[in-house]
């Protein structure tokens, strides 16, 4: 097909282009001016879930934290996560399940169905991500919309966990993993985070639903890279952590537990649950000392599974197991994915997990 060129209109007489038409009433306007009409006119044929997409892609550094249930997000990394958002990074927190076989701690609680204590508990989690300054949270789902289940567990030993029993099929551990690390990996895809957080592979203290969490983010972080035939468009992570504690600290801190005669302290000088390696392999310490009533905040949202003690020196929080663990001002992580890089703290370890993250 051809055209024939419109003679140019002469400058001193006005735009004669139809109304309506591209261009319509640029003629002699600022064109950063028109511009911005024009973009303005595109955002306001988007959806609202889309135009919130878009605002978050406009943050130049973006975290995405995974984890199971509510309160791992407070308990693991709520100093880290307060921190980056105060600092006004974009913080995805993405929840797994909505813990409906927690094991609930107060008394007037324990009657809740399963069905109940997920809604409740997402209430809690509503209260925590508050606390913490998150504005985008979100829960896995599964193909046909729904929700994955809490997979249950038993306590094995003080701070170790185990597969539970009468499996949900409707439950995180039941799905196969490539499924769950897909839906995974559409979350990446969207928010196109430069650091993606989760557990260590033994999901921290060994609960079923951590580990799978641990490894469908792993899977998910490769299939978030690859090529698309959905027209969505790949995402390569930069810096990938997992939530440790260094062996020496957690040791110390148990000792001064004990010596302070708190119930149930595991022996110091014991086995370890999977969240605690050699201080070596220790790669970042985020200083949230500034955050450490962010992060109380939100554990105490977290009352169903959460008991915060703000008696001792240093305030401690107990899951149900009643094992005392130390709220210490900095949180400590294994760099998996990507390069360290400076500034570094006198041990050797990164201080900010985007550090060496081209914006």
């Amino acid at each position: 097909m051809t055209t024939t060129p419109q003679p140019p209109q002469p400058p001193d007489e006005p735009d004669r282009t139809p109304e309506g038409a591209a261009g319509a009433g640029t003629l002699g306007r600022d064109p950063l001016e028109v511009a911005a009409d024009a973009v303005d006119d595109a955002a306001g044929a988007l959806q609202p879930e889309e135009l919130a997409a878009m605002e978050r892609l406009d943050q130049p550094r973006r975290v995405l934290f995974v984890h199971a249930h509510p309160d791992d997000e407070s308990i693991g990394n709520g100093l880290t996560i307060a921190r980056y958002a105060a600092a006004g990074a974009g913080v995805t927190l993405l929840t797994a399940t909505r813990g409906e076989q927690g094991e609930v701690i107060p008394a007037e609680l324990a009657g809740l169905g399963p069905d109940e204590l997920a809604e409740h508990r997402t209430r809690e989690l509503a209260a925590a991500t508050e606390a913490l300054g998150v504005d985008d949270h979100r829960f896995l789902t599964r193909p046909d919309g729904s929700g994955y289940r809490d997979s249950g567990m038993v306590w094995l030993a003080p701070g170790v966990a185990g597969t539970g029993e009468d499996l949900d099929p409707r439950a995180l551990t039941a799905a196969d993993v490539e499924e769950v690390a897909e839906r995974v990996a559409e979350v990446v895809r969207e928010v196109r985070p430069q650091v993606v957080v989760t557990y260590e592979p033994g999901g921290g203290y060994g609960h079923p639903d951590h580990v799978r969490v641990a490894e469908a983010t792993r899977r998910a972080l490769v299939l978030a890279a690859g090529d698309r035939h959905d027209g969505s468009v790949p995402w390569q992570v930069a810096k990938v952590y997992e939530t440790v504690q260094p062996e020496s600290l957690t040791r110390a801190a148990l000792r001064a537990l004990a010596a302070a005669g708190l119930a149930d302290v595991p022996d110091p000088d014991g086995p370890l649950p999977s969240v605690v390696v050699p201080d070596e392999e220790v790669t970042t310490a985020v200083d949230g000392a500034e955050h450490v009533a962010a992060k109380l905040a939100a554990l105490r949202a977290h009352a169903s599974q959460v008991t915060v003690d703000l008696e001792g020196r240093e305030p401690v929080m107990r899951l149900s197991n009643r094992v005392p663990q130390p709220v210490l001002p900095v949180e400590h992580f294994r760099l998996v994915h990507g390069v360290a890089s400076g500034p570094f703290d006198d041990a050797g370890r990164e201080t900010d997990l985007f550090a060496g993250v081209a914006l």
